[in-house]
């Protein structure tokens, strides 16, 4: 005859520590003193001066921008003209009459800067340029076309 016998974890039912003593004994961690950054409280002395020494340890720490952040590729107006012949023939500028149509952004560039000099007449697209760079090609004959006027939006903005 078979006889159902009962488990002695049935038996431990409504005995806190279930036979071990101590309620942390039988983890299965050892007598382990805590987990992550654990003992660093009153006594642990020892312990404290490692954190002081890492100041960014407490407390938060800088912010984050949530205004998007464009990536600058600058160009010289000189690197235009010294580049121009092959710019031409991979089609990159275009010649229309006597003014060479160069489009920045095509090239990989979005900001004309005013390196250099240029006896050449451009019609220039780009997002951003500098204040010589514009001067430099109106002195050539030419224009700078399509800029982001990001201070004059602002100011009609704040009005």
């Amino acid at each position: 005859m078979t006889v159902n016998k009962r488990k002695k974890n049935d038996r431990q039912r409504g005995h806190k520590t279930h036979g071990w003593g101590a309620k942390k004994k039988h983890r299965g961690k050892g007598h382990q003193g805590g987990a992550g950054n654990a003992g660093s409280g009153k006594r642990a002395d020892s312990k404290k001066p490692s954190y002081w020494k890492d100041l960014e340890y407490f407390g938060k720490h800088g912010f984050i921008s949530k205004t998007p952040k464009v990536k600058i590729n600058a160009v010289n107006v000189s690197y235009l003209e010294q580049h121009l012949t092959s710019l031409l023939s991979s089609n990159l500028v275009k010649k229309e009459g006597a003014v060479y149509s160069v489009e920045l952004e095509k090239l990989g560039y979005n900001k004309l800067l005013g390196d250099g000099t240029i006896s050449v007449k451009f019609k220039i697209t780009a997002p951003y340029a500098s204040k010589s760079a514009v001067e430099k090609v109106k002195e050539a004959g030419g224009e700078v076309v399509g800029l982001i006027e990001i201070k004059e939006q602002i100011k009609k903005e704040q009005k």
